[in-house]
């Protein structure tokens, strides 16, 4: 069988993004295999939302291209940009649940934009919730839930479509290291099924915990690896 991570699936040529006279990101070349997990680190303001926004056409490019899973984002169509995020689940550090909405339904409510068949929807959101361990919790509210309670409802949100890749933004930035420390497992499980998860992240606590690789931005560059 072919080990496919050591294939691409996500390749970015010489990428700047610049908002006026404020570069963003300069000359990023970065190549991220699938299955692949990646941490993407540096202080705030270096350009690690802006990178991730770029993946899934959030923003687009001032410069250079991106790739992703083979399809070229400065020459898809509009119309296939939901094809293209269909293939991203994305976690927010600030949660963005619907709080009017149950935590069934905030998960539900991916699947249904996605087309998926109604007679598969409960069974596939009480399986993503079991997995972070909120299916106790799916009638409830967001705003009745503590932060990693919330956060453990955007997980199964960003994994309910079975995504490709996984962009994880802050993901414990607002959480204690017991709650963070569950969230990463639970992205570890995603990760383990087949996911690309890209974590960008200032948490030097996390960081020291990753066996895995990590890249820094700095004022929009990419920073060398740092010598073994």
């Amino acid at each position: 069988m072919t080990d496919t991570r050591d294939e691409a699936i996500i390749r970015l040529f010489h990428v700047h993004k610049r908002y006026g006279a404020k570069a963003a990101l300069q000359d990023v070349t970065l190549e991220i295999a699938k299955n692949e997990l990646l941490f993407v680190t540096g202080r705030s303001g270096a350009g690690k939302t802006t990178l991730l926004r770029l993946l899934y056409l959030g923003e687009a490019v001032s410069e250079g291209q991106i790739l992703v899973d083979g399809m070229n984002l400065s020459r898809i169509p509009r119309a296939r940009v939901p094809t293209l995020r269909r293939k991203f689940g994305i976690i927010f550090q600030d949660y963005k649940l619907i709080p009017t909405k149950t935590v069934y339904e905030n998960v539900a409510l991916v699947l249904e934009a996605a087309g998926r068949k109604p007679s598969v929807i409960p069974k596939k959101v009480r399986s993503v919730l079991r997995i972070v361990g909120m299916e106790d919790r799916m009638n409830a509210f967001p705003p009745s839930l503590s932060g990693g309670e919330q956060q453990r409802v955007a997980v199964a949100r960003a994994a309910a479509g079975d995504p490709k890749i996984i962009l994880a933004d802050e993901p414990t930035g607002s959480l204690d290291e017991e709650a963070a420390g569950l969230i990463m497992s639970y992205l570890d499980t995603f990760h383990t099924r087949g996911a690309t998860i890209i974590v960008a992240t200032h948490d030097k606590e996390l960081l020291k915990r990753a066996d895995t690789r990590v890249v820094q931005l700095r004022d929009g560059r990419l920073l060398p690896p740092a010598p073994v």
